[in-house]
This record gives structure tokens, sequence and C-alpha cells, in this order.
């Protein structure tokens, strides 16, 4: 995932690692099926006429062209989407082809808060509100999973490092 086992400094231990909660990939699951579904009917119940094979051609463009932006680009943003909780920092990760990636130093959290609406907790899942002493102030993550086990563990660090225990030990 995020953050490689060689980045981490001396005495840092990798707490969590994650990706976004799966539900991100329900919309572009059901554009796949969607588009599967019309690309083949299309193509089966097309007529025999002089210019059949272009249209069947232009029906597997459109659909490839469709599933690259309905479906394949919205996994590749869920999967190159990592979070990374450390004894040290938080460390969120985001980008395809650009790589974005924010740390914020447990140190210099203040407040860690979650919300979930009645779905999310269902699914386990929720938005985590996290505020900083940092230039950015405040980061909302949305879609973490097990956002309870999350907010905990950052809650634990933030207390354990407030105590002087900076490993999490």
């Amino acid at each position: 995932m995020t953050l490689p086992d060689h980045h981490l400094t001396q005495g840092e231990r990798r707490v969590r690692s994650f990706h976004p909660h799966w539900k991100r990939l329900i919309g572009p699951f059901v554009a796949l099926v969607l588009i599967a579904a019309a690309s083949g009917a299309a193509l089966w119940f097309m007529p025999e006429w002089e210019f059949a094979s272009y249209s069947r051609i232009a029906v597997v463009v459109i659909a490839l062209i469709l599933l690259t932006i309905w479906s394949f680009v919205p996994y590749l943003r869920w999967k190159n989407t990592g979070y990374v909780l450390t004894t040290h920092r938080f460390t969120i990760s985001q980008g395809v082809l650009n790589k974005s990636t924010d740390e914020i130093p447990i140190a210099k959290v203040n407040t860690v808060s979650s919300d979930q609406t009645f779905a999310e907790r269902l699914l386990g899942c929720g938005t985590l509100t996290v505020e900083s002493a940092g230039d950015r102030g405040e980061i909302v993550l949305r879609d973490i999973p097990r956002i309870q086990d999350v907010r905990t563990d950052l809650f634990r660090l933030v207390e354990d490092v407030s105590d002087g225990e900076i490993d999490g030990r």
C-alpha cells in the first residue's frame, strides 16, 4: 500500500493501513454491469445492413470509453488512495498518475471526531475529522472503513504522545 516499511523512522511502527470503504466501488460496479448489458444488447439486436460492422465497432468503442470513465478510473482512484496510521503520523496518500501525500504528525493532532449516517453505521464506515495544529487545520476523510476502530487507534496514539509514550507502547 502506501508508505513502505523502509520509509518508517526509527522506533516508528505501522498501526493500521487501509483504503477507503468498498462502498465507493458500488457506483462503478453498477456502471460496469449496465454498460456491459447495454452494449451486449446493442450488438445482439443490431440489424444486418451495409455499415453493421462500423456500427458494432462504434458500440464497442463507446462502451470502452464509458467503462474507462465510469468504472476503471474510479477503481484506480480507490485503489491508489491509502491511509496509513503509524505511531508517529497519519499519512493520506492519493493519486493515480500524480501522487499527493499529506502527513499529520500524531503530536500535532488536537481533535479526532467521527460522523456516521444510518447507512454508514450498517456498513461500518463513516467520516473522520482530524483537527491539527498544522497549516491545513482540519482534514475531513470520507468513507473510512471500521471508523470506530480507526478513531480509537488514533485517539489512543494521541493520548500516548501527550503522555510522553512516543512509540505507542
